[in-house]
């Protein structure tokens, strides 16, 4: 990715990546990007920067954490906001590092940072003030809330608010859409039983929703659904949300190939 080239006077935004979208699906980045430049927002991405520190702060390792969050500190701190398509990792950011780092020498630099943190669909409604997508996706959606953008950072309307003013989209709420997936980063793998049920009756919840395209705001859910309802056989797209409202929705799905009739209505 490069530097967009808007005026100097444009809010200077940070872009992080994250590691999910860095490995797995780097068109989410590329598709957050083209989003908040539209915004009329001058982007970079730092190339030094790493991963949040959300695994070894939820492994109970506060000392990598730690110095995880001062490295991500450092190299974002010379923008006006920073910007994540991730609930989780934006959660991370804005809501743990202040306690994290409270103790130490960094403590106020935290509280300066967290202040600055959206995650995508929150930067674009409310500080962009982005009502309205000029975008078509003909065909039926279903939104998955992933825990920490809801609950950390009370981001639900936001996204609904872009895809409702999309020409063509219809949007489908499936029934218990707040429950969790079950990815909960080490959750699931000390307790995969556990896990494999909730996502079992999640996917069963998107299934209700009669919709061929489930979106979110958060890769480790999105991955997590796709391997299921790929698993047990459903026809169900998975794609972020970016993807669908920078228009790039044009490569296959998480854990699937495209369909000719991508989201088009039955």
């Amino acid at each position: 990715m490069t530097e967009n080239t808007n005026s100097d006077k444009a809010p200077q935004v940070g872009l992080f990546v994250t590691c999910l979208v860095d490995l797995f699906r780097p068109v989410v980045g590329f598709a957050a990007m083209k989003l908040l430049q539209e915004a009329g927002c001058h982007v970079s991405v730092p190339l030094a920067q790493t991963c949040c520190g959300q695994p070894a702060y939820n492994s109970g390792d506060r000392r990598a954490a730690q110095a995880l969050a001062i490295e991500v500190i450092k190299n974002f701190d010379r923008f006006d906001y920073v910007v994540a398509p991730s609930g989780s990792c934006a959660g991370m950011l804005k809501t743990h590092y202040p306690d994290l780092l409270k103790e130490t020498d960094h403590a106020e630099q935290a509280l300066l940072f967290a202040d600055k943190v959206f995650e995508l669909t929150s930067f674009l409604v409310d500080i962009c003030r982005l009502q309205t997508v000029d975008r078509d996706f003909p065909g039926r959606i279903t939104y998955h809330d992933a825990c920490a953008g809801l609950r950390e950072l009370h981001v639900r309307q936001q996204p609904r608010q872009l895809l409702h003013s999309m020409r063509g989209l219809e949007l489908c709420e499936m029934p218990d859409g707040e429950a969790c997936c079950g990815f909960g980063g080490t959750f699931c793998i000390k307790y995969p039983d556990i896990s494999d049920a909730m996502v079992g009756k999640k996917c069963a919840n998107i299934t209700a929703a009669n919709a061929p395209t489930l979106l979110g705001g958060d890769l480790g859910c999105l991955m997590n659904m796709a391997g299921k309802l790929s698993r047990d056989g459903s026809p169900v797209e998975v794609r972020h949300v970016a993807e669908i409202l920078a228009g790039m929705a044009d490569e296959p799905p998480i854990a699937g190939e495209s369909r000719p009739d991508r989201g088009k209505q039955k």
